[in-house]
């Protein structure tokens, strides 16, 4: 078998590239770890948004409920007026009837 041989320059280059791609996988391990790391925050990121944005539909939710509940006492109260100057036009037609009704009397008197 013969043997091989190397030359130093040859080694020295070899040596060279085997150091450079370990400092290469270095930094690709570090890049991927920190990119990792940025991912784990933009879910947890992520995350809360969707939590707040469902406390927010909640709170929407109960005000359209008080909307609702705040239109059905305005309606009612609409109701109300309505009914108070029914009574007032009704009163006013009493107090003439009675007016006159009086004033007959006085003639009569």
């Amino acid at each position: 078998m013969g043997s091989a041989s190397i030359s130093v320059d040859e080694f020295q280059a070899l040596e060279q590239k085997v150091l450079q791609t370990v400092e290469l996988i270095k930094k690709e391990r570090e890049a991927r770890t920190a990119a990792e790391a940025a991912r784990a925050a933009s879910e947890a990121q992520v995350a809360a948004l969707k939590a707040d944005l469902a406390a927010r539909d909640q709170e929407i939710a109960v005000r359209g409920q008080e909307i609702v509940a705040l239109r059905q006492e305005i309606s009612g109260l609409g109701f109300a007026q309505a009914e108070v100057e029914s009574l007032q036009r009704e009163r006013e037609s009493v107090k003439q009837r009675v007016e006159q009704m009086l004033a007959k009397i006085e003639e009569v008197i």
